[in-house]
């Protein structure tokens, strides 16, 4: 049987099938969408691996000539493979969730875990059948090189796909190797159902046995994603309703649901692919009587790294390995919150799924498991790379290499939260998208696009992040950069979120602190409360490319900026076929909008649009 994530409103895809393998679906809705699912899956394309020498004792090897040490932004092998897939967008009200309570309203993709492996191409067709709105989907973490305009940021690098029955075909390359997810850019639908994870199969570095597939963790509300958007423009982040386990949950009070089970094997050593999902609460995680042992952050193969919990922020990833040399059992995998409610909170006060080894009698855990350490919403910062990067790092603090992040009270904008990068909130424009001033020559970028160009070629270039360390309070933010991992070079001293202790970054002494020695790289990482992060990436891709908060309430109050990177070799590379699909979408898209669409665009564009739910 395939896992079901119940088409819950948050994680409406299918998951790796050794994972939260739970009871059947009940509902005529759940039962629709898994046969939709199921007959989906009998047409893809999943042709067989070539014969590879990656093996449980030699998980390090891949194909000939390509290994764990290969530089994957230089190196990919060419396999002939393309994945298809299809994805469909619906929409449903009244839907009874997984812990039993009816939201109003749902937006649910029948996509399974998009899996290939290294090299492959992904061929992707999106079918939007929602009502009003439009979609884009974002495939996170993707390198995108030489293929900008299907990074799926609409207002950016598309024009979103008109609703009822509009459709797109996104065609990538996966140049990396590792776990990930995909959602929408577009509206709230990220937060009402527009979610999927994606798997690609490559080298690790450590041996393991049995690949448990994605575990997706994510944040779950009973009101819709757009009416708490509206929310948190004058109100804090309210405590997510659950907390959601490949779709799986339990009602903390009612006890409707059930836990999402993952079975481990005696004796045998696992990879599990944590990933956050989340609109905004980050997570720490951790197996009662067991220890993870950490091997990829993000897309980025590490060394070897064993902890008792690690942390998850929005947006992040965690490959680890489990292994199952404890007493055969069942154990609680748990979720729990740090940082005293800076890092979000929950109503379910034990957020939890089941690891049984197999073997095991029926029942639930016994033992809690020990409270982990509080991780005060900050990154493990001593990850070590496999592949090495070596980075200067003598860097002058300048207004152009500083981008200040900071929360505007005044109400000018009728909200009382704005959010704003270098003194702008980006209002991105879904019927002129950036690419296209790029496609037509036009140098003429609105303020409100919040660009920042970089000419140089092949160059790293160093990126300051100050978190508002003059404004009335301050927040963590997970930062995420499209079309690029980036190095944390330094990062403000540890300090609890709560203490507002503010850390302004002085070159004379922190400046002696960088470490630009094969330092921690990832596409999202925690920009501390009060503090600063000191990043870089090498201009080596082309490309409009945001970097944004992944909260989606911060986001869509316009907390971004978008790097335009060698805008003259991004045209340039620019396919006549992309250009020509560009077009057309868009073309549809204005035909739609605003003169058909019955509700106003209110925000940033790239999180949220009003939908009566």
């Amino acid at each position: 049987m395939r896992s079901f994530i119940g088409a819950v409103a948050l994680l409406a895809g299918m998951f790796a099938p050794r994972v939260a393998l739970g009871a059947p679906p009940v509902t005529p809705m759940q039962r629709d969408v898994l046969r939709m699912v199921e007959e989906r899956d009998i047409g893809v394309d999943l042709a067989p691996r070539a014969s590879t020498c990656n093996t449980p004792s030699n998980r390090a090897c891949w194909s000939s000539g390509f290994d764990i040490n290969t530089d994957y932004e230089t190196s990919i092998p060419t396999t002939g493979v393309t994945r298809n897939y299809v994805l469909t967008l619906t929409e449903v009200d009244n839907w009874t969730g997984p812990d039993g309570v009816v939201k109003s309203k749902v937006m649910l993709i029948n996509g399974p875990t998009l899996v290939a492996d290294w090299g492959d191409f992904f061929q992707i067709t999106v079918i939007n059948k929602l009502r009003t709105n439009g979609t884009s989907i974002h495939w996170h973490g993707i390198r995108q090189q030489g293929s900008n305009l299907h990074d799926g940021a609409n207002g950016v690098t598309e024009c979103p796909i008109p609703p009822n029955g509009g459709s797109k075909v996104y065609k990538f390359r996966a140049q990396q190797y590792g776990s990930s997810w995909y959602h929408s850019h577009f509206s709230a639908q990220y937060g009402n159902g527009v979610v999927g994870t994606i798997q690609i199969n490559g080298p690790a570095s450590l041996p393991y046995d049995i690949d448990l597939g994605p575990l997706a963790l994510t944040d779950y509300y009973y009101r819709t994603a757009d009416e708490l958007v509206v929310f948190t423009e004058n109100n804090g982040a309210p405590a997510s309703d659950n907390v959601l386990f490949n779709g799986f949950a339990k009602h903390p009070t009612t006890g409707a649901g059930q836990y999402a089970n993952i079975t481990l094997t005696p004796g045998k050593r696992h990879r599990l692919r944590l990933i956050n999902t989340s609109t905004e609460n980050h997570f720490q995680v951790s197996l009662a009587n067991h220890t993870f042992t950490v091997i990829a952050s993000d897309f980025v193969p590490v060394q070897a790294q064993t902890v008792d919990s690690v942390f998850l922020g929005v947006g992040q990833r965690m490959d680890v390995t489990i292994d199952a040399n404890k007493s055969v059992g069942n154990y609680w995998l748990n979720v729990t919150f740090g940082g005293q409610g800076f890092c979000g909170s929950s109503n379910n006060p034990a957020p939890a799924a089941v690891v049984r080894y197999a073997g095991a009698p029926g029942g639930l855990p016994t033992f809690p498991g020990a409270a982990p350490v509080d991780h005060q919403c900050l990154d493990l910062i001593n990850l070590t790379p496999v592949v090495q990067r070596t980075v200067p790092t003598t860097f002058n603090k300048q207004p152009s290499n500083t981008l200040p992040v900071t929360i505007d009270l005044s109400g000018a904008t009728g909200k009382l939260f704005s959010w704003k990068v270098n003194g702008s909130a980006i209002n991105i424009n879904w019927n002129k998208p950036v690419v296209d001033y790029v496609l037509t020559g036009n140098t003429s970028y609105p303020t409100s696009e919040n660009l920042v160009q970089i000419t140089a070629v092949n160059q790293w270039t160093f990126w300051l992040i100050e978190n508002d360390p003059n404004g009335p309070f301050s927040l963590p933010h997970p930062i995420h950069l499209h079309g690029h991992d980036f190095v944390v070079l330094g990062r403000s001293p540890p300090a609890t979120p709560a203490s507002q202790t503010t850390y302004i970054f002085n070159p004379a002494t922190d400046g002696a602190n960088l470490d630009g020695s094969n330092p921690l790289r990832r596409d999202v990482a925690m920009l501390p409360a009060k503090g600063w992060m000191l990043i870089a990436f090498k201009s080596d891709n082309p490309g409009s490319w945001l970097m944004h908060c992944h909260i989606a309430w911060h986001v869509s109050g316009g907390l971004s900026v978008d790097f335009l990177e060698r805008p003259s070799d991004f045209r340039a590379g620019i396919s006549p076929a992309d250009a020509l699909a560009f077009n057309t979408n868009c073309a549809a898209w204005r035909a739609y909008f605003p003169t058909l669409d019955p509700f106003p665009k209110i925000d940033s564009g790239l999180r949220h649009k009003y939908m009566r739910a």
